[in-house]
């Protein structure tokens, strides 16, 4: 567990030779360091200037954010507000999504059309978190977003166009390769599929790759409007996406009664028209969001220009990032190819429990990390002083991020099939069904907090522009993930005497397992440069018994009130185990409990 040191010691090794060497003895003004390009020379730098770096730039992946002058502040949007955008944001994305799976599961359950379907649907997520969630936001928006800081529209205009007229021809190909070579890729994604299952996967992965391709290109919007600071419209845009996705599930799942064998048949086919609902819900997501980007760009026509100086950085840009992602994507691969070893509907249900894992990790950790990333990346004066700064404001969010992440782990541990039954448990989707996913779920538990820390603290790497450090632990990680993953999924369970379909959860556990690794390694590295930084052994005391209270009375109550209906069963028990997780956390002295509280009560007009 992380441990919190209380001495605010400063000092800091040199960072990894690629990066130039951090000196205690600066000055304040870092008059020898070179100045911003395009900027003039001030007299105190920000953590990524001390780093080494010549230019200011934007983007959540790198958290590198020109920095606002104090007498220019009122004039933007606070960091407050602005986290508040991508918060509301991402919860009503994830809220549709969820909706988006429920319904899902009443027309597919865990049969063998969706695990081909949820296979499949690998594609698109994997060319959307490459390129829109992590590399594009890492070369596109620092540029883009540092034109704009200088005032010079114009040729941020031209960049714009620029990226997306090479982004257009550079998808355009990988479409039409992806459509070519669907059976290879199936072969790769879903090595234990054979017959139906294999055949349904390569239709569907060809009509979603055009689906694919248009995500990125809404990925290329998302940069524009992040750089506007337009959060709000970038992170609802996936609503529309899975809207179309439901409305298609609705109007050509009905049916009658139907035997086994003629229920399948059906589900082959619903696979196939739900994937182009996809693809329509694709074109919506990029459509809503074109309006308000040609706007804020006043215009936009086919530039071709890789020579000029602000394409060539984002080129740059765009490889040490695509890597690094790239890398923790193929763990997701490695997942699916595992669980398609297993017995039918683990990929399925890895996908269900998936959905449920990612929510607290979308909602706390990517919001928190939104809010301090700016903060950090402005930090000023010597390196000492900015090494205080980042230590400082990275405890600060780790808190915050480990005051929800904790309750939620140990909600998904111990009343998992109440969270899944109210959610999935409708339809084809059955109570046999809740018990696999809350096994797997349970198993995702074990690295929930480490991996959404380790999001920070990569975070707070890509603040100081070492985008390299990162990328060696996640190889470090996905190396493992693999490697573990195959021991806990398939030779294990027959070994431990359990049913093979359990080594769905033994993968989600090995991935757990090996985040604490990377996250160790993050930590210990990150230490080292900036100071000792983490979570004391008391505060994580304090939330996890806080926790375990609460489920405690869930328990309680579970055993009491019996069988009923999923959602009676989630407000007689998650709301208690809540209640209790807030009270006793508060009793413990946390000031986190104590605002949560305070803001709940004045919600409900009962304090001031």
């Amino acid at each position: 567990m992380a441990a919190k040191n209380n001495d605010d010691g400063n000092q800091a090794v040199p960072p990894p030779t690629s990066r130039p060497q951090i000196r205690d003895d600066l000055p304040a003004d870092a008059a020898d360091l070179p100045p911003v390009a395009g900027s003039k020379a001030r007299h105190r730098r920000n953590a990524a200037e001390i780093a080494g770096e010549t230019i200011e730039v934007v983007g959540e992946s790198t958290g590198r954010f020109p920095r606002v002058d104090p007498d220019d502040q009122g004039n933007g949007e606070s960091t407050g507000r602005s986290a508040f955008m991508v918060g509301a944001g991402i919860l009503i994305s994830r809220i549709i999504g969820v909706i988006r799976q429920r319904v899902f599961a009443y027309y597919f359950g865990k049969s063998a059309a969706a695990d081909a379907f949820n296979a499949a649907f690998r594609i698109p997520n994997f060319l959307q978190n490459l390129f829109g969630e992590g590399a594009l936001s890492a070369s596109f928006i620092p540029v883009y977003a540092h034109l704009l800081a200088r005032g010079d529209k114009k040729e941020a205009t031209r960049v714009a166009n620029a990226i997306f007229t090479i982004l257009a021809l550079t998808i355009s190909i990988i479409v039409l390769v992806g459509v070519l070579t669907a059976p290879f890729l199936t072969s790769v994604i879903a090595y234990g599929f054979e017959g139906d299952r294999r055949d349904l996967v390569i239709r569907l992965v060809k009509i979603f790759f055009p689906g694919a391709g248009l995500l990125v290109l809404s990925a290329w919007c998302l940069g524009v409007l992040n750089s506007h600071r337009k959060f709000f419209l970038s992170y609802t845009a996936p609503v529309v996406w899975n809207v179309a996705i439901i409305v298609s599930l609705i109007l050509f799942g009905r049916h009658g009664n139907l035997d086994e064998t003629q229920l399948s048949g059906l589900q082959f086919h619903l696979a196939e028209l739900v994937a182009w609902g996809s693809v329509v819900g694709s074109a919506l997501q990029f459509g809503v969001q074109l309006p308000t980007v040609i706007v804020l760009m006043r215009r936009l026509r086919p530039v071709f220009d890789i020579v000029s100086a602000n394409i060539r950085e984002v080129i740059r840009n765009f490889f040490p990032v695509f890597m690094s992602r790239g890398v923790v994507q193929i763990s997701a691969f490695i997942d699916v190819t595992l669980a398609s070893l297993l017995p039918e509907g683990a990929v399925a249900a890895i996908t269900y429990a998936q959905s449920l894992y990612t929510l607290p990790v979308s909602l706390f950790g990517m919001s928190v990390s939104a809010a301090e990333l700016p903060a950090m990346s402005s930090a000023l004066g010597t390196t000492s002083e900015v090494a205080t700064q980042l230590r400082s404001r990275l405890d600060q969010g780790l808190r915050r991020i480990a005051f929800f992440i904790v309750p939620s782990a140990m909600a998904m541990l111990t009343l998992g099939d109440v969270i899944t039954a109210v959610l999935y448990e409708t339809g084809q989707f059955r109570h046999d069904a809740t018990i696999y996913v809350w096994g797997i779920l349970a198993g995702s538990t074990i690295g929930l907090l480490a991996s959404t820390l380790g999001r920070l603290y990569a975070s707070t790497y890509y603040a100081l522009h070492d985008t390299r450090t990162p990328l060696g632990y996640a190889i470090v990680r996905v190396t493992l993930t693999g490697l573990l993953g195959y021991v806990c999924a398939i030779p294990l369970p027959p070994l431990i005497g359990l049913d093979q379909k359990w080594g769905a959860a033994g993968l989600t556990a090995s991935a757990g397992i090996a985040g604490w690794v990377e996250f160790a390694l993050l930590r210990r590295s990150l230490n080292r440069r900036i100071g000792k930084t983490g979570l004391s052994i008391g505060y994580i005391s304090k939330l996890w018994t806080s926790a375990a209270a609460g489920a405690a009375v869930g328990w309680t109550i579970k055993l009491l009130i019996g069988r009923h209906h999923p959602l009676i069963l989630a407000v007689a028990i998650l709301l208690p185990y809540g209640l209790t997780y807030f009270a006793i956390s508060a009793l413990l002295g946390l000031t986190e409990a104590t605002e949560v509280i305070k803001r709940g009560l004045r919600i409900l007009r009962l304090a001031k």
